[in-house]
């Protein structure tokens, strides 16, 4: 190997791309046909995202040595990125053609193949299979698990797909993707309540602070929470209206008699400070610092966290003015009752995964 290929080839092992490009683009034209030169350069430009000039790349490269299969595997990943998918696909089937026994082959047309969700079902199912045939080839391959993982999502083999993961991580724990998908996985499960959500997913975002995926989750689970202070008030509105006989049925007509003594007036508003300061203050004090951060944060950002603390505020506003003041008469508690209970209730059925 020539010693400026040597060179350039420690310079992209140090993560150093654009620094090669010139030593390799000096050497070539010299040599224009060193077919290893073209293949750095091409993982050069894919790296940094050019993949037009890589696209360029890995054809001269198969120019020179037709039917490469590193080649053919690098191409199809650059034409993903281009759009160009049928290309990408006939590109990864060319490689599983020729070299059917490596690993890298069958994970190209997997990643292919599963690019694309509105794909038709037979393709997802031979995604699926590349992906479980690069396992059975390199089982000590991160990226065979990863591959698998993708396509049993896509076939709607959760199980599959779960197993794949805990592999995945298990040989690569520093992969920030694995990593975000493990923690959402964890997240999402069915007994996880929103409160311990929002702590997975922060908890998740101090290994992998740039992950959008945990980051979304964090907020919906945010969300989750601030929708939940609704029926904190709408259980303040209840006791309002049970403090001032709203409730009264024809088998019990006795109503009480207005306006409400003081003492229980007061009461209800102990009972008030109770369900607000147990149920929000002090579990949000009891919160990791991030989600505290982040609920602040929703607040300022998501218009929706702002209308539901609205609605919120506005029920509890609603049951003060009906427990707190000395009504003598029951037609304005009565007006005020079902306005604090129809303005939470009239989003409540269509807002959930709203967030923002």
């Amino acid at each position: 190997m020539a010693p400026v290929l040597a060179r350039a080839g420690a310079l992209q092992a140090a993560e150093r791309f654009e620094e090669s490009k010139p030593l390799l683009a000096g050497h070539l034209a010299e040599a224009p046909d060193d077919e290893w030169a073209w293949q750095l350069l091409a993982v050069a430009h894919e790296k940094l995202g050019e993949y037009e000039s890589a696209e360029r790349a890995a054809t001269e490269m198969l120019r020179l040595s037709p039917g490469h299969v590193g080649a053919l595997i690098l191409l199809s990943r650059v034409l993903l990125r281009l759009g160009r998918r049928s290309e990408a696909r006939a590109a990864a089937e060319e490689a599983v053609r020729r070299a059917p026994d490596k690993w890298s082959s069958h994970f190209a047309l997997s990643g292919v193949l599963v690019a694309d969700p509105s794909a038709p079902p037979a393709d997802h199912e031979r995604a699926y299979e590349a992906a479980h045939e690069a396992v059975r080839l390199a089982p000590q391959e991160p990226d065979t698990h990863q591959a698998l993982c993708f396509a049993a999502v896509r076939t709607q083999r959760q199980q599959v797909a779960k197993q794949a993961l805990v592999e995945w991580l298990r040989l690569d724990p520093s992969n920030t993707t694995a990593q975000a998908m493990y923690t959402d996985a964890t997240a999402n499960a069915p007994d996880v309540t929103a409160a311990r959500a929002a702590e997975v997913y922060s908890a998740g975002l101090a290994g992998a602070p740039h992950s959008s995926m945990l980051r979304s989750g964090l907020d919906h689970a945010t969300y989750r929470l601030l929708r939940g202070t609704r029926w904190l008030a709408l259980v303040c509105l209840a006791a309002a209206g049970v403090t001032i006989d709203l409730f009264a049925t024809a088998k019990d007509p006795t109503l009480r008699e207005l306006p409400v003594p003081l003492g229980n007036r007061l009461w209800v508003l102990v009972v008030m400070a109770a369900v607000w300061g147990f149920g929000a203050l002090f579990r949000y004090y009891r919160m990791r610092k991030g989600v505290q951060l982040n609920i602040r944060s929703l607040v300022r950002r998501g218009r929706w966290a702002r209308i539901v603390l609205g609605q919120a505020a506005w029920t509890t506003l609603c049951a003060l003015l009906i427990s707190q003041i000395p009504w003598t008469g029951r037609s304005m508690p009565e007006l005020l009752f079902w306005a604090g209970l129809v303005v939470p209730l009239s989003t409540m059925t269509y807002d959930r995964r709203k967030t923002r």
